[in-house]
């Protein structure tokens, strides 16, 4: 791939940045369609993140790209104008700087979770649901899965207050009887037929694991939204003990069509 005058550029936000996917995925379809676009990541501290957005709003080349951990929920927070999923998650996945100047956000996190869950073989009616984590992320995935015919979808945090925020965002916007939080210490994680974890825990090799495997019954399918390593501990974990489990590819495998329509990536 050759850099130019007059490449269009893509980026990731990020932080770490290490783990991130979208740049190798992006950078091959541009090469397959002959496009002088680039993606690159960027990795920022939540701290900077805001005074770096804000500086390639003047950048005449920088169409916009992706967001991922940590950044999702305040990204939003500096965009202009959000899409419907933005708006029901207070969170972005994929931004676009428009020659208006305006920044715009959207979050496809969910179709693509849920897309990639039910393509893979998984059956949603009657299941009984566990979000651990209560970022962007999970605020999408919550707000797609309660439009699934689900028993129910619970929220567990390490702050209750924040499982608690995204249950009422997602309530106020869906309108779901299906959804509530939990706290920590009351989880019987038995009764779950899907746990997923939609935390930061698994991008590092020395993290904890987010739950512990062996509370689960034996039927659960554990699911991880972090895609690299693509086998967290988490699901080596429950690999190893022989339980069905969901990547974190899949969620961004099956929004990619999302995410380049709303960026203009895969347009000259």
């Amino acid at each position: 791939m050759l850099i130019s005058g007059t490449t269009q550029i893509f980026v990731i936000f990020a932080h770490p940045s290490g783990q991130v996917r979208a740049p190798s995925l992006f950078n091959r379809k541009f090469q397959e369609l002959g496009i002088d676009h680039v993606m690159i990541p960027i990795d920022v501290a939540p701290s900077n993140l805001s005074a770096c957005v804000n500086s390639m709003r003047g950048i005449e080349n920088m169409r916009g790209g992706v967001v991922t951990i940590p950044h999702k929920v305040e990204i939003a927070k500096l965009c202009d104008e959000l899409g419907p999923g933005g708006r029901a998650t207070g969170a972005v996945n994929a931004f676009r700087y428009d020659k208006d100047g305006r920044l715009y956000g959207d979050n496809f996190d969910g179709v693509g979770f849920v897309s990639g869950l039910k393509d893979n073989g998984n059956d949603l009616e009657h299941r009984k649901i566990l979000i651990v984590g209560a970022g962007g992320a999970a605020r999408a995935i919550a707000a797609e899965l309660v439009t699934e015919p689900i028993a129910n979808l619970d929220i567990v945090n390490r702050s209750h207050d924040k499982a608690d925020e995204v249950v009422e965002i997602v309530k106020s916007v869906t309108q779901t009887d299906k959804l509530s939080s939990i706290v920590q210490s009351q989880i019987d994680f038995e009764r779950y037929d899907y746990v997923i974890n939609a935390t930061s825990l698994g991008l590092r090799p020395d993290d904890p694991l987010p739950f512990s495997i062996t509370a689960l019954n034996s039927e659960c399918v554990v699911c991880d939204i972090i895609m690299k390593p693509e086998e967290t501990a988490l699901l080596h974990a429950a690999n190893q003990a022989g339980m069905k489990v969901h990547y974190g590819k899949h969620m961004l495998d099956y929004q990619i069509s999302f995410i380049a329509e709303f960026i203009g990536a895969f347009k000259p």
